[in-house]
């Protein structure tokens, strides 16, 4: 076993051998650009760049023609927020979210808002569930778009999206789903599931970084969308820009994988999540579960620690890679916008961690990780008066607390 332990995969994921051997290729010999028509050289790089629309379609259900190459999920998820917004502009302005959605979404609908549309933001349950009948209480006849995410990337919670897409569909309006966090780990389906547009991306599921992918529904209904980024008019005219055809095999590979692998893979890794849980949870009193206790990404836990700092603890953990909220936000000491948005108390909010378990995780460093988490929170709380007092009986909320003018 090799320190530090990774167990941060919802953050990104290290590339799958299989996948560099296959992207190597086309850094070297076969270099041309895919939009080249007029040499072999071109011909080879487009027709490895179909390929991988094959290979990504086959994964959600999807054909080739529907997969638009981007940068990743965040700007596919700009794409499809105001890409939206400026196409349908005449038919209304309305656009239904919730209040978890990863910063992608919940940025470009402030975005949106300063530019005339307005936005719901739906609340979520304590478990972090958004509520398919506030969805549709929330369509007016100016709604254009509903955009919830698959499953939230630091609680693990999976949303209803089947029954949110048959709403979509019932009353005519776009749906778009961040599905970041769920290629290759859970089944996607965009037909049954109603989608219209979806945001994935590659290096969450061991392929590169810098490479997503935006499906946009071409029939029933076809979906348009305006561009955001202006230039050669490539990939349909939605987002124009020299493809990045090393990265796009290598997501085509990982997609390829996970497809073989999925089912098998998702019963691993939820063992090894499981007993990292009961492991801790076990050893240590006042720890919580966040996120929905069996709705959830199979590899996700993410654990409030009472009367423990979260950053201390992380500090503590220094040869376990681990996060305190999502690693786009994780340089903020402000608690997590996800938890206080469940209604945790901003004590808990503050403690949490998130393990996030993946493909080339063992027993070996779970047992490891559960002895170190165990070991280090108690001689934290070992140093906490709070926690003294706590055990003592005091209630901590009405204490009256001196504080120096």
């Amino acid at each position: 076993m090799k320190l530090p332990i990774y167990m941060d995969n919802h953050s990104t994921t290290p590339v799958d051998p299989s996948v560099l051997e296959a992207m190597l290729p086309y850094f070297t010999n076969k270099f041309g650009n895919a939009a080249s028509r007029s040499h072999p050289f071109g011909w080879e790089a487009e027709e490895a760049v179909e390929k991988s629309r094959v290979q990504i379609g086959k994964l959600i259900g999807s054909g080739h023609k529907e997969i638009i190459f981007t940068s990743g999920a965040t700007e596919s998820t700009n794409i499809a927020l105001k890409g939206t917004a400026e196409m349908t502009c005449e038919k209304g302005n309305h656009i239904i979210t919730q209040v978890t959605e990863h910063k992608a979404t919940l940025d470009s609908a402030k975005y949106l808002e300063k530019h005339g549309c307005q936005v719901t933001y739906l609340p979520v349950d304590q478990n972090g569930m958004v509520d398919p009948l506030d969805v549709e209480k929330a369509i007016t006849p100016k709604t254009i778009l509903i955009t919830i995410m698959h499953a939230n990337n630091e609680v693990g919670t999976i949303q209803p999206i089947g029954e949110i897409g048959k709403i979509a569909k019932k009353h005519g309006v776009l749906f778009h789903v961040d599905a970041a966090q769920t290629l290759g780990r859970l089944a996607i389906s965009v037909d049954q599931m109603g989608i219209d547009i979806l945001s994935v991306s590659g290096h969450k599921i061991y392929g590169p970084k810098g490479i997503g992918a935006l499906y946009v529904r071409r029939t029933n209904p076809r979906v348009r969308l305006s561009p955001i980024v202006h230039g050669g008019g490539h990939e349909r005219g939605i987002r124009s820009g020299t493809l990045n055809v090393p990265a796009i095999v290598g997501f085509g590979q990982a997609c390829e994988l996970a497809s073989s692998l999925m089912d098998e893979e998702s019963r691993r890794i939820t063992e090894l999540r499981d007993r990292l849980m009961k492991g801790i949870m076990g050893a240590l009193p006042d720890v919580f579960l966040n996120g929905h206790p069996s709705l959830r990404l199979c590899g996700n836990l993410n654990l409030s620690f009472a009367y423990v700092e979260g950053e201390a603890l992380m500090m503590g953990l220094n040869d376990i890679a681990v996060s305190s909220g999502s690693a786009c936000t994780s340089a903020s000491l402000e608690p997590s916008y996800v938890l206080r948005s469940m209604g945790k108390p901003e004590e808990l909010a503050h403690t949490s961690i998130r393990f996030g378990l993946g493909r080339f995780n063992t027993e070996e460093e779970v047992q490891f990780v559960i002895t170190r988490v165990v070991e280090t929170v108690t001689k934290l709380r070992e140093m906490s008066p709070l926690y003294e007092m706590a055990k003592q009986g005091i209630d901590l909320k009405s204490v009256q607390w001196d504080v120096p003018h």
